[in-house]
């Protein structure tokens, strides 16, 4: 038997096989329509977006930013509350009760001359405050220039020139699945860079604990830690987008989403705050909440966007411009509203005398309107037109309003405000508390209420309500 001639033929055989083989993959590739190819990898263009190309690299960008990315150093002299001043004099402290408390946080420089945006959390109550720069670790002092609660941020300046300052981006255009880097110095750890995506903006996470806070924060999962707070939050190209604030977690340590402050907010507050020492912001007059599932099958509303008007101020800018409760708010400005937090940085973004452009439903159908923002020493005074000051209470005290008297389904009574001392504050009742029963009788004038306290004697008892409509009965001596 002749292998060499078998060998030979099972070789062409074979090539034969593989080129028909190949062929018929290449006709049927072809002629059907729903053929697979390999997806292209995503890459992003010098926008920072989507696009054709190669992955994306950090490496520009933290190299841009690292540099205007300051280490914050505070320390308080902490003192304990019941504290003789007698002490405070000698500057001496037998028992302890004084001592200093260091901690720390992250700024961003704004120019040139020494001009750092900060979180007012990382600065609040410290009595110095002390900057260390990035690049050359020069240490410098710095005063507070202005801040502002109800967004968490604040403006220090150190004296400086030729600083290395950031580039500001446009949190606006920002979108979800961007890539994002937090430049800061968690845990000490001076200059340190994580990345992530943009996981969703807008976000309200109720940690701005004020009487009118403002919170619409980015989302990202790029990892923020203790210390990360008042660094910063860039784009690809290494611009600023954002001011990280907050992390959510249980442990007090990344957990996978932190939350930083627009950019395009931060920038009209430090223009306020560096002109004025304050922020200059527009009040509309009106409370607005989210449209959530219980309350849009309430009034009937099959939307998916827009606030809904829980109630307006008499006298004020919403009520001038027309608006009424129940109205639901679907646009402002050039903004389409989606939520509170949105609505609330619309407003954050004007000042006083500015006019705002408003579209909204009223029963289906569509109105529009503009309101002029009143300031907040106009919008004060006709909050507290009717505030009457109980020297008995030691607080201010308003008749409730007719939002009030539905938000918690009761008949009258008094709100207390501005709980200066007194009984109400050894009770430990909290300002925006309603007195329903004054010794088992409802008030619903101030004046009356201060002089049925007063004519009484002994044992004085209040049903209260708080804010979150928990109900108790308070009692104390009067002589």
């Amino acid at each position: 038997m002749n292998y060499k001639k078998i060998i030979t033929l099972s070789v062409v055989c074979g090539l034969i096989s593989g080129l028909a083989g190949s062929m018929a993959v290449m006709y049927f590739s072809k002629s059907n329509n729903n053929n697979f190819t390999q997806a292209p990898v995503p890459v992003f263009s010098k926008t920072g977006y989507a696009a054709a190309g190669a992955v994306p690299s950090f490496v520009g960008a933290s190299a841009k930013a690292t540099p205007c990315v300051v280490f914050i150093k505070t320390v308080t002299e902490a003192r304990a509350a019941n504290r003789d001043p007698f002490f405070d004099f000698f500057s001496w402290d037998p028992f302890g009760q004084r001592g200093p408390s260091a901690a720390s946080g992250s700024g961003v420089i704004l120019s040139a001359d020494g001009y750092i945006v900060t979180n007012n959390h990382v600065i609040d109550g410290a009595d110095n405050i002390e900057v260390i720069t990035n690049g050359n670790k020069r240490s410098y002092k710095a005063r507070v220039i202005g801040a502002d609660p109800n967004t968490d941020l604040a403006l220090i300046k150190i004296q400086a020139t030729d600083l290395p300052f950031i580039s500001i981006g446009n949190s606006e255009q920002l979108l979800v699945g961007d890539w994002v880097m937090a430049v800061g110095n968690p845990f000490n750890l001076t200059s340190t860079v994580t990345a992530g995506i943009v996981s969703a903006k807008g976000r309200n996470i109720n940690i701005v604990n004020t009487k009118f806070p403002i919170e619409s924060f980015i989302q990202t999962d790029a990892a923020i830690n203790p210390g990360n707070s008042g660094g910063a939050l860039i784009d690809l190209q290494g611009n600023l987008v954002g001011i990280n604030t907050a992390i959510a977690s249980n442990t007090g340590s990344y957990n996978g989403y932190g939350f930083a402050i627009p950019i395009d907010m931060v920038s009209k507050i430090v223009e306020d705050l560096k002109k004025f020492g304050e922020v200059q912001r527009g009040y509309p007059g009106m409370e607005v909440k989210d449209i959530e599932a219980e309350l849009a099958e309430k009034i009937d509303y099959k939307g998916n966007n827009g606030v809904y008007v829980n109630g307006v101020l008499d006298e004020g800018p919403a009520k001038i411009g027309g608006l009424q409760k129940g109205d639901i708010i679907i646009k402002a400005g050039t903004k389409n509203i989606d939520s509170k937090s949105v609505f609330d940085e619309q407003i954050s973004l004007r000042r006083p005398g500015d006019e705002l452009s408003i579209i909204y439903l009223r029963k289906g159908v569509q109105g529009t309107t503009s309101i002029k923002l009143f300031s907040k020493e106009t919008t004060n005074k006709i909050l507290y037109k009717n505030t009457y000051h109980s020297n008995s209470l030691n607080s201010d005290l308003t008749p409730v309003t007719a939002e009030e008297k539905e938000k918690y389904s009761i008949d009258g009574g008094i709100k207390i405000d501005n709980i200066i001392g007194g009984p109400l504050k050894q009770m430990g009742l909290q300002n925006g508390s309603i007195i329903l029963k004054f010794n088992n009788k409802t008030y619903n004038v101030p004046t009356e209420l201060e002089d049925a306290i007063l004519k009484s004697s002994g044992s004085i008892n209040m049903k209260i309500i708080d804010q979150n409509g928990n109900v108790g009965n308070y009692s104390f001596l009067r002589y």
